[in-house]
């Protein structure tokens, strides 16, 4: 009996996948602009509250993305082959390993400085007052490295969907592609 290889990762996988890339993206955009408004006004406590509350949810997006690709996750075929295929794994697995730094870091940072959660509850300040510049500090350039990689891995996703037509994009959409684009290289191997 043979079967059919899958075309398209599972549903969990896609949506654990767009989840982290919309919550990296947000988590960049509110660590970049929260500090433009007065330290300690209802502005500034606001966006440094969702900015932590996110950060804990991405950790845990984090810990089941791992469990579920090492558990349960669907697993497809490398579309590269050769040195694409290993410069694909390596940023596979440094996007993996930088966003486990930017939550470590986040959540370290958040515990030095105490945070005050919506003028709710605060975080209990744990640690030398000293760390809060230099964890700041390394928890945003590892956001900011991450960040690089993962505009590198969207570009190479773009470079697959219009420039080599493999249909890899489709595999992680969140619906699902009828469109067939036949990639100009294998059409012309095709005919010969």
């Amino acid at each position: 009996m043979t079967s059919i290889a899958p075309t398209r990762y599972d549903r969990i996988t896609i949506v654990l996948h767009w989840t982290t890339a919309v919550l990296v993206a947000l988590l960049w955009v509110l660590g970049q602009t929260a500090d433009w408004f007065p330290d300690h006004g209802l502005a500034n406590v606001t966006m440094w509250s969702i900015h932590v509350v996110l950060g804990f949810a991405l950790a845990a997006i984090l810990v089941w993305r791992i469990l579920w690709r090492t558990g349960p996750g669907r697993t497809l075929p490398s579309a590269d082959e050769g040195l694409l295929h290993v410069l694909a794994k390596a940023t596979h697995l440094g996007l993996y390993l930088l966003l486990a730094t930017v939550v470590a870091l986040g959540i370290v940072n958040a515990f030095v400085r105490g945070y005050s959660i919506y003028g709710l509850f605060h975080l209990p300040e744990l640690g030398a007052r000293a760390w809060r510049r230099p964890v700041t500090q390394w928890h945003g350039l590892a956001a900011n490295i991450t960040l690089a990689l993962a505009g590198f891995h969207a570009a190479a996703a773009l470079v697959h969907h219009y420039v080599l037509r493999d249909r890899l994009v489709a595999r992680m959409l969140p619906w699902r592609s009828s469109v067939v684009v036949e990639s100009p290289v294998r059409a012309s191997a095709a005919r010969h």
